[in-house]
């Protein structure tokens, strides 16, 4: 998930789809520099991680975002932001102690 992600293009499908709207591979591509097909490319990763699903009408395709999943990859961060402050804090402790 944070690998189709990390890609800008990518990234900002995802933003453009946040509203909660669904949009066809034309409508998403609109004033991107690149084709239908490089665009429909970078969906397909984010299909395949969970953060979109589409619905076919018609001939065109329609995307919507996922919003349990990216729920779910909020989650995780914030069990891993826990996790690190407990560590610094523990770190801060044994510095400020004189650690051995």
């Amino acid at each position: 998930m944070f690998a189709a992600l990390g890609d800008s293009t990518r990234l900002g499908l995802v933003s453009c789809l946040s509203d909660g709207s669904e949009r066809s591979i034309v409508q998403l591509g609109d004033g991107l520099p690149m084709s239908r097909q490089a665009v429909a490319k970078h969906l397909d990763v984010l299909h395949g991680a969970g953060l979109v699903h589409r619905r076919k009408n018609g001939r065109e395709v329609h995307y919507a975002l996922r919003r349990e999943a990216i729920e779910a990859a909020r989650a995780w961060l914030d069990e891993v932001d826990a996790q690190w402050d407990a560590t610094l804090s523990r770190l801060k402790a044994f510095v400020e102690e004189g650690g051995a």
